[in-house]
């Protein structure tokens, strides 16, 4: 996540790439767990088709919501910085 997520409050997204950043979302955990064997009839299967499922097993942060949560705190920063709303402080700290 930290990879992905790093330099992505400048970047922008089409929703091609957002749907790409989904895949591999999926991708990492379901490599991680392999596949699994059906309880019932006893054969191996993927976790592909069943991302519920595999959300069960490993519950992470929304990739998407966590650039755009990214973005609205960097957008805050650059707008508190830009109105130039830094005041100085006088005197002396209390004990």
């Amino acid at each position: 996540m930290p990879v992905v997520l790093h330099g992505c409050e400048t970047l922008l997204f089409t929703l091609r790439e957002e749907h790409r950043l989904r895949v591999a979302e999926n991708r990492v955990p379901r490599r991680i767990f392999g596949p699994k064997r059906d309880e019932v009839t006893g054969e191996w299967r993927t976790l592909y088709e069943y991302n519920r499922e595999l959300n069960n097993l490993y519950s992470s942060q929304n990739i998407i919501w966590a650039i755009k949560a990214r973005r609205m705190r960097w957008e805050g920063h650059v707008a508190l910085c830009g109105r130039g709303e830094v005041e100085e402080l006088e005197g002396q700290r209390p004990l």
